[in-house]
């Protein structure tokens, strides 16, 4: 069984998978979100392919450690994936994994529109890496 890293967002949401030992994690891909039902339904398929049954996805907080407004809105689309999947689901603070993201990428991508296509990939495959590291 493998885990999932999710970087969630109101237009794109970051995906990454685990190994099969869920030691190491691996971007797969960012998704640039259309409905709610499609959503649901493309994150369910990558869920149902990869045998994941647990999902970690990143909760956006201020650097006060507050749950910020897409914080809800984070949550509340977890709950209808969860309805959908008996994978497991963790949230973890995901402070600053933007910023460590684009650091990534600018060391290895000069094109600005090229880090972009893959920042939420990437910062989904820090928060999963987190994860997997503190186990």
């Amino acid at each position: 069984m493998k885990a999932m890293g999710i970087d969630f967002g109101l237009k794109r949401i970051g995906i990454a998978l685990s190994d099969e030992t869920k030691f190491l994690a691996t971007p797969v891909e960012t998704y640039h979100r259309t409905n709610i039902a499609d959503d649901i339904a493309h994150l369910k398929e990558i869920i149902q392919k990869n045998k994941v049954d647990e999902i970690v996805c990143g909760l956006p907080l201020n650097t006060r450690g507050e749950e910020q407004t897409i914080a809800q809105q984070t949550r509340e689309f977890m709950d209808k994936l969860a309805a959908e999947t008996s994978a497991k689901i963790t949230f973890l603070d995901e402070r600053f994994t933007s910023v460590m993201a684009e650091e990534i990428l600018a060391k290895k991508y000069r094109d600005y529109k090229k880090r972009k296509q893959l920042l939420d990939a990437v910062a989904a495959n820090i928060i999963l890496q987190d994860y997997l590291d503190r186990r």
